[in-house]
């Protein structure tokens, strides 16, 4: 079986740059293409290069529709609007699209499952194998543990960030309000600020920080009277959401259309 053609999206930022050496060190994979937007610096530029392991005779595009006719795959961790228009062309070109982007609004999300009808998108908050394990352990203490336990999402990361909560901690939330038999969107509490009076009981709550080059810490907290369990996961790395992009693009080769999860990848 011939290696999967993957190309990156953003190829020139620090994801980008992750990705582009998590494929080439992969095995069952090689780098194809990557793109850029049009007027960077990086177009034209070898992507090796751009990552620091050496030319690997591949330069970057600004023409995503040209580059997806003749690839396999496309690992996608940019900005929400970048992957919407990314998600309807990797679509028309029925190839995989790993999705490691977060900040989506409620018509990202419309579109992004609308494309999953004809091509295979897996998509995750977060890619990596002790988030998605941490995910799993969120929902089912959260059934074990009744409302005298309180639930709150705590993240933090590197000041460049954008978005807040993190994907990664509105996907523990969501474990969090699947293992409770709650709905997340009417029980969460995203700010405290003057008088807000007592917690409500039920309610998960979520506490962002933002500073320095922290890569991501999440930690999910559960708080009653005498007692508090804590399940915590930091990520010094940045390569381990890369390798689990990697992994999923692997993973969706030859799946049928759809929209799967790290979960799935995961067999969790």
């Amino acid at each position: 079986m011939s290696d999967m053609k993957l190309a990156i999206m953003g190829a020139s930022g620090r994801m980008g740059r992750e990705l582009i050496r998590a494929v080439h060190e992969a095995e069952g994979c090689i780098v194809a293409g990557g793109t850029e937007a049009a007027g960077s610096d990086a177009v034209g530029r070898d992507l090796g290069e751009l990552a620091g392991i050496g030319a690997l005779g591949v330069a970057v595009t600004d023409k995503p529709l040209e580059l997806f006719a003749g690839i396999d795959g496309i690992l996608d961790f940019t900005l929400p609007a970048a992957t919407v228009s990314f998600v309807e062309l990797a679509a028309q070109a029925r190839i995989v699209h790993v999705i490691g982007t977060t900040g989506f609004t409620v018509e990202d999300e419309n579109k992004i499952e609308a494309a999953s009808r004809h091509s295979t998108i897996i998509k995750a908050g977060n890619m990596s194998l002790g988030v998605n394990l941490l995910t799993a352990l969120t929902k089912k203490v959260a059934k074990a543990l009744d409302e005298d336990f309180d639930i709150e999402v705590f993240e933090m990361h590197h000041r460049h960030k954008v978005d807040a909560p993190s994907g990664t901690a509105l996907m523990l939330g969501e474990a969090a309000a699947e293992g409770r038999g709650i709905d997340l969107e009417k029980r969460s509490v995203r700010s405290r600020d003057g008088q807000t009076g007592a917690r409500k009981s039920g309610d998960i709550g979520f506490a962002a920080l933002r500073g320095g080059s922290v890569v991501g810490e999440h930690t999910v907290i559960f708080a009653a009277e005498g007692e508090r369990l804590e399940l915590t996961h930091k990520a010094a790395d940045r390569g381990i959401f890369a390798r689990g992009g990697v992994k999923a693009a692997l993973w969706g080769k030859g799946k049928s259309p759809g929209l799967y999860s790290m979960m799935d990848v995961l067999g969790l």
